[in-house]
Protein backbone atom coordinates (compact mmCIF):
# COMPACT_ATOMS: atom_id res chain seq x y z
CA UNK A 1 0.00 0.00 0.00
CA UNK A 2 1.49 3.35 -1.05
CA UNK A 3 1.91 6.27 1.36
CA UNK A 4 -0.76 8.15 -0.60
CA UNK A 5 -3.31 5.39 -0.04
CA UNK A 6 -2.31 5.09 3.63
CA UNK A 7 -2.67 8.84 4.11
CA UNK A 8 -6.11 9.09 2.55
CA UNK A 9 -7.32 6.01 4.41
CA UNK A 10 -6.29 7.52 7.73
CA UNK A 11 -8.61 9.70 9.78
CA UNK A 12 -6.25 12.67 9.42
CA UNK A 13 -6.10 12.24 5.64
CA UNK A 14 -9.88 12.00 5.39
CA UNK A 15 -10.28 15.16 7.48
CA UNK A 16 -7.79 16.86 5.19
CA UNK A 17 -9.84 15.91 2.12
CA UNK A 18 -13.01 17.08 3.87
CA UNK A 19 -11.37 20.44 4.51
CA UNK A 20 -9.99 20.86 0.98
CA UNK A 21 -13.27 19.92 -0.70
CA UNK A 22 -15.14 22.16 1.73
CA UNK A 23 -12.92 25.16 0.98
CA UNK A 24 -13.29 24.57 -2.76
CA UNK A 25 -17.08 24.48 -2.37
CA UNK A 26 -16.88 27.75 -0.42
CA UNK A 27 -15.13 29.31 -3.42
CA UNK A 28 -17.86 27.84 -5.63
CA UNK A 29 -20.53 29.47 -3.47
CA UNK A 30 -18.88 32.86 -3.93
CA UNK A 31 -18.91 32.48 -7.71
CA UNK A 32 -22.42 31.03 -7.76
CA UNK A 33 -24.01 33.75 -5.65
CA UNK A 34 -22.18 36.46 -7.62
CA UNK A 35 -23.61 35.18 -10.91
CA UNK A 36 -27.08 34.63 -9.50
CA UNK A 37 -27.24 38.23 -8.32
CA UNK A 38 -27.90 39.04 -11.98
CA UNK A 39 -31.41 37.74 -11.34
CA UNK A 40 -32.06 41.01 -9.53
CA UNK A 41 -31.13 43.11 -12.54
CA UNK A 42 -34.11 44.81 -14.19
CA UNK A 43 -33.31 43.90 -17.81
CA UNK A 44 -35.86 41.15 -18.39
CA UNK A 45 -33.32 38.42 -17.64
CA UNK A 46 -30.86 39.16 -20.46
CA UNK A 47 -27.76 39.46 -18.27
CA UNK A 48 -28.62 36.27 -16.39
CA UNK A 49 -29.35 34.30 -19.57
CA UNK A 50 -26.08 35.43 -21.15
CA UNK A 51 -24.21 34.54 -17.97
CA UNK A 52 -25.87 31.10 -17.89
CA UNK A 53 -24.87 30.42 -21.50
CA UNK A 54 -21.27 31.38 -20.77
CA UNK A 55 -21.19 29.12 -17.71
CA UNK A 56 -22.45 26.14 -19.72
CA UNK A 57 -20.33 26.58 -22.85
CA UNK A 58 -16.94 27.86 -21.65
CA UNK A 59 -14.36 25.04 -21.50
CA UNK A 60 -12.62 26.34 -18.38
CA UNK A 61 -15.90 26.69 -16.52
CA UNK A 62 -16.91 23.17 -17.57
CA UNK A 63 -13.71 21.78 -16.05
CA UNK A 64 -14.40 23.68 -12.82
CA UNK A 65 -17.94 22.26 -12.87
CA UNK A 66 -16.62 18.69 -12.97
CA UNK A 67 -14.26 19.50 -10.09
CA UNK A 68 -17.25 20.89 -8.18
CA UNK A 69 -19.26 17.69 -8.75
CA UNK A 70 -16.34 15.59 -7.52
CA UNK A 71 -15.89 17.89 -4.51
CA UNK A 72 -19.54 17.53 -3.51
CA UNK A 73 -19.39 13.73 -3.84
CA UNK A 74 -16.08 13.54 -1.97
CA UNK A 75 -17.28 15.88 0.78
CA UNK A 76 -20.39 13.77 1.33
CA UNK A 77 -18.54 10.44 1.27
CA UNK A 78 -15.85 11.52 3.72
CA UNK A 79 -18.45 13.15 5.96
CA UNK A 80 -20.26 9.81 6.21
CA UNK A 81 -17.00 7.93 6.85
CA UNK A 82 -15.82 10.33 9.56
CA UNK A 83 -19.25 10.44 11.23
CA UNK A 84 -19.27 6.66 11.34
CA UNK A 85 -15.77 6.60 12.86
CA UNK A 86 -16.75 9.17 15.48
CA UNK A 87 -19.79 7.12 16.50
CA UNK A 88 -17.69 3.96 16.78
CA UNK A 89 -15.09 5.76 18.87
CA UNK A 90 -17.74 7.20 21.20
CA UNK A 91 -20.44 4.52 21.63
CA UNK A 92 -21.69 6.15 24.82
CA UNK A 93 -23.25 9.60 24.45
CA UNK A 94 -21.67 12.41 26.42
CA UNK A 95 -23.68 14.26 29.00
CA UNK A 96 -25.75 16.90 27.19
CA UNK A 97 -24.69 19.79 29.39
CA UNK A 98 -21.00 18.92 29.09
CA UNK A 99 -21.30 18.64 25.31
CA UNK A 100 -23.05 21.99 25.06
CA UNK A 101 -20.42 23.75 27.12
CA UNK A 102 -17.53 22.44 25.02
CA UNK A 103 -18.91 22.97 21.51
CA UNK A 104 -21.36 25.01 19.46
CA UNK A 105 -24.75 23.73 18.32
CA UNK A 106 -23.65 23.75 14.68
CA UNK A 107 -20.49 21.72 15.39
CA UNK A 108 -22.52 19.06 17.21
CA UNK A 109 -25.03 18.83 14.36
CA UNK A 110 -22.86 19.05 11.26
CA UNK A 111 -24.11 15.65 10.09
CA UNK A 112 -27.76 16.67 10.35
CA UNK A 113 -27.09 20.04 8.72
CA UNK A 114 -25.14 18.39 5.92
CA UNK A 115 -27.93 15.87 5.29
CA UNK A 116 -30.55 18.62 5.03
CA UNK A 117 -28.33 20.60 2.65
CA UNK A 118 -27.76 17.47 0.53
CA UNK A 119 -31.54 16.92 0.24
CA UNK A 120 -31.95 20.58 -0.76
CA UNK A 121 -29.14 20.22 -3.31
CA UNK A 122 -30.86 17.26 -4.97
CA UNK A 123 -34.10 19.27 -5.25
CA UNK A 124 -32.18 22.30 -6.52
CA UNK A 125 -30.41 20.27 -9.20
CA UNK A 126 -33.68 18.70 -10.32
CA UNK A 127 -35.43 22.08 -10.54
CA UNK A 128 -32.71 23.97 -12.38
CA UNK A 129 -29.59 22.01 -13.39
CA UNK A 130 -31.59 19.13 -14.91
CA UNK A 131 -34.01 21.52 -16.60
CA UNK A 132 -31.13 23.60 -17.96
CA UNK A 133 -29.55 20.60 -19.67
CA UNK A 134 -32.54 18.48 -20.68
CA UNK A 135 -35.71 20.48 -20.07
CA UNK A 136 -37.95 21.99 -22.73
CA UNK A 137 -36.83 25.60 -22.27
CA UNK A 138 -37.97 28.48 -24.52
CA UNK A 139 -35.31 30.37 -26.45
CA UNK A 140 -34.74 34.13 -26.59
CA UNK A 141 -32.81 36.27 -29.07
CA UNK A 142 -30.36 38.99 -28.08
CA UNK A 143 -27.68 40.82 -30.01
CA UNK A 144 -25.21 38.33 -28.54
CA UNK A 145 -27.14 35.38 -30.05
CA UNK A 146 -29.77 32.81 -29.15
CA UNK A 147 -30.03 31.82 -25.49
CA UNK A 148 -32.09 29.48 -23.33
CA UNK A 149 -34.53 31.56 -21.29
CA UNK A 150 -33.41 30.24 -17.92
CA UNK A 151 -34.49 33.49 -16.29
CA UNK A 152 -38.12 32.53 -16.97
CA UNK A 153 -37.54 29.05 -15.55
CA UNK A 154 -36.20 30.57 -12.33
CA UNK A 155 -38.90 33.23 -12.00
CA UNK A 156 -41.71 30.72 -12.59
CA UNK A 157 -40.26 28.40 -9.91
CA UNK A 158 -39.91 31.23 -7.41
CA UNK A 159 -43.49 32.35 -7.95
CA UNK A 160 -44.41 29.31 -5.83
CA UNK A 161 -44.39 30.21 -2.12
CA UNK A 162 -43.48 26.70 -0.93
CA UNK A 163 -40.37 26.65 -3.11
CA UNK A 164 -39.34 30.07 -1.78
CA UNK A 165 -39.88 28.83 1.78
CA UNK A 166 -37.83 25.70 1.11
CA UNK A 167 -34.93 27.77 -0.23
CA UNK A 168 -34.96 30.28 2.63
CA UNK A 169 -35.05 27.57 5.31
CA UNK A 170 -32.30 25.62 3.53
CA UNK A 171 -30.12 28.74 3.44
CA UNK A 172 -30.50 29.09 7.21
CA UNK A 173 -29.20 25.54 7.61
CA UNK A 174 -26.40 26.30 5.14
CA UNK A 175 -25.42 29.29 7.29
CA UNK A 176 -25.08 27.10 10.39
CA UNK A 177 -23.09 24.53 8.41
CA UNK A 178 -20.70 27.21 7.11
CA UNK A 179 -20.38 28.81 10.53
CA UNK A 180 -18.58 25.77 11.88
CA UNK A 181 -17.14 24.39 8.64
CA UNK A 182 -15.24 27.52 7.55
CA UNK A 183 -13.06 27.83 10.65
CA UNK A 184 -12.85 24.05 11.10
CA UNK A 185 -11.33 23.63 7.63
CA UNK A 186 -8.50 26.05 8.41
CA UNK A 187 -7.93 24.36 11.76
CA UNK A 188 -7.65 20.94 10.10
CA UNK A 189 -5.10 22.32 7.64
CA UNK A 190 -3.00 23.47 10.59
CA UNK A 191 -3.52 27.16 9.88
CA UNK A 192 -4.00 28.07 13.52
CA UNK A 193 -2.22 31.06 14.96
CA UNK A 194 -3.16 33.38 17.79
CA UNK A 195 -2.64 36.31 15.43
CA UNK A 196 -4.70 35.01 12.48
CA UNK A 197 -7.30 32.67 14.01
CA UNK A 198 -9.58 35.49 15.29
CA UNK A 199 -9.60 37.02 11.79
CA UNK A 200 -10.40 33.64 10.22
CA UNK A 201 -13.28 33.13 12.67
CA UNK A 202 -14.62 36.62 11.96
CA UNK A 203 -14.45 36.14 8.18
CA UNK A 204 -16.06 32.72 8.54
CA UNK A 205 -18.91 34.10 10.64
CA UNK A 206 -19.48 36.96 8.19
CA UNK A 207 -19.40 34.55 5.25
CA UNK A 208 -21.89 32.22 6.97
CA UNK A 209 -24.33 35.13 7.28
CA UNK A 210 -23.82 37.13 4.08
CA UNK A 211 -23.69 34.37 1.44
CA UNK A 212 -26.77 32.40 2.60
CA UNK A 213 -28.62 35.72 3.07
CA UNK A 214 -27.87 36.71 -0.54
CA UNK A 215 -29.01 33.30 -1.80
CA UNK A 216 -32.24 33.66 0.23
CA UNK A 217 -32.78 37.21 -1.02
CA UNK A 218 -33.14 36.11 -4.64
CA UNK A 219 -36.22 33.84 -4.29
CA UNK A 220 -37.84 36.35 -1.91
CA UNK A 221 -37.25 39.20 -4.37
CA UNK A 222 -38.55 37.21 -7.35
CA UNK A 223 -41.60 36.01 -5.42
CA UNK A 224 -42.52 39.57 -4.40
CA UNK A 225 -41.95 40.71 -8.00
CA UNK A 226 -44.34 37.99 -9.25
CA UNK A 227 -47.12 39.46 -7.08
CA UNK A 228 -46.98 42.81 -8.85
Amino acid sequence: MSWVTKTFNSTLGQKLLMSLTGLFLILFLIGHVSGNMLLLKSDGGQAFNEYAKFMTTNTGVKILSYITYLSVIGHVIYAIILSSKNKSARPVNYNTNKSSSNSTWSSRNMGVLGTIILIFLVIHLQNFWYEMHWGDIPMVNYESGVHKDLFTVVTVSFSELWIVGLYVISMIFLGFHLYHGFASAFQTLGLNHKKYTPAIKFIGSAFAIVVPALFALMPIFLYISSLN
